[in-house]
């Protein structure tokens, strides 16, 4: 584990003028841009990007109603090179918010024009795009660039404290580790018969391979990357097993069980299910020697006795703080850089996926040289080719 961490400032401090442009107006795209407005003074909403008008201009509609954000109509851009004409646009960071697919490619034209970027998790959907990411991310530290992912825990006071008691010896040896991502169905959109394919797999991207990863990847990288924090480690290797039951659309799974093994012989073991009526459950375990802790702001002994637990809630919403650091790092430093450890955290996601849909046990060198990418080789709002089958295990 990395040395002391010390949580970052409850609001960030001033400075000139920094100028957003969100990319993706989605929720969670209009969640980061309010995030972003709220981490300290002098920050601005200047541009909007998206693959459809209507979706844009809903979003700024309730910006708007929420923070009083009005954008010119000159930069408002929607296609598919919105993102590009975005970044030429002058804006000093880009918010990254599309439907995960689009992410390697978007980050590292944002790197390649020396913006700043906060982006959301995951980072790519494939071996391909993570690598992608690192190798933008190695020329963002070049460049002297500041870039903050959406691992909201990792910004988190509660965590930052209770990792560093883990990382001091609290626990002890980490012998082991869960987490779990039970919940009820996200949702999904029914295609309108003005829809083309590419329209209708674009407005329904959380239910497709291709542009969300399946939950595992798009959902779960938050418990595996806490555990991946904590621990310090990556998994040697990954066997996994999942499957579809009652999704509506696209072809992903509704659930998959994952057992992973570190380097070190520590096995880690995953759980993940979208599915309605069933017993839920979001949380993060490591058990160590001498205790354990559900890494977010308790510490037990091994008969399940509290030997410490972090003082009061935290004051700022994580979600807030992730845009509090990175405005900091941009003002004041030291300077940030969180992508290629995001894009690890997705490999480790990535390659549980690759386990259960094959069937077969998948290794770290593995998955991170594999040549395997999800979606289209072109982009255009028509036809998708692509296969459209949901993964038989033991078949291939």
């Amino acid at each position: 584990p990395d040395a002391r961490l010390r949580p970052g400032p409850q609001t960030a401090p001033d400075g000139p003028l920094l100028r957003a442009g969100l990319v993706g107006c989605g929720g969670r795209g209009m969640g980061a841009a309010l995030d972003f407005l709220k981490a300290g003074p002098n920050l601005e909403l200047a541009a909007m990007a998206d693959l459809f008008e209507d979706r844009l201009e809903r979003s700024l509609q309730h910006l708007n109603e929420n923070a009083g954000i009005e954008i010119p109509a000159e930069r408002r851009f929607t296609g598919f090179d919105a993102y590009r004409r975005l970044i030429d646009s002058g804006v000093d960071i880009v918010l990254l918010a599309t439907p995960p697919h689009f992410r390697p490619e978007h980050f590292q034209a944002a790197v390649a024009a020396g913006k700043h970027v906060f982006m959301e998790k995951p980072l790519a959907v494939d071996p391909v795009g993570v690598r992608q990411v690192v190798q933008a991310a190695e020329k963002a530290d070049t460049l002297g660039l500041n870039v903050v992912t959406g691992t909201q825990f990792r910004h988190q006071h509660s965590f930052i404290e209770t990792y560093n008691r883990v990382a001091d010896g609290a626990i002890g040896e980490i012998l082991s580790a869960r987490c779990y991502s039970l919940r009820a169905q996200l949702w999904y959109e029914e295609p309108s018969p003005e829809w083309s394919e590419m329209e209708a797999m674009v407005r329904d991207w959380v239910n497709w391979q291709w542009l969300s990863g399946d939950h595992i990847v798009e959902q779960h990288i938050h418990g595996l990357d806490v555990i991946r924090w904590f621990t310090g480690s990556r998994p040697s290797k990954a066997v996994a097993a999942g499957g579809r039951m009652r999704r509506v659309t696209g072809d992903q799974y509704d659930f998959f069980s994952t057992d992973f093994e570190l380097d070190n012989g520590v096995h880690i073991h995953s759980m993940c299910r979208q599915i309605d009526g069933c017993a839920n459950n979001i949380s993060r375990w490591v058990l160590g020697s001498q205790g354990y802790t559900n890494c977010e702001d308790t510490i037990f002994t091994p008969a399940g006795e509290i030997v410490w637990k972090y003082p009061s809630e935290d004051d700022t919403s994580p979600y807030v703080q992730e845009h509090i650091d990175l405005v900091t790092a941009i003002r004041s430093g030291p300077r940030v850089n969180e992508a290629a450890e995001t894009a690890w955290s997705t490999l480790m996601a990535v390659m549980a996926r690759m386990s259960a849909y094959s069937g077969k046990e998948v290794g770290w060198e593995e998955a991170s040289s594999s040549n395997l990418r999800l979606g289209p080789a072109e982009y255009a709002l028509g036809p998708v080719d692509i296969q459209k089958t949901v993964p038989v295990p033991g078949t291939g």
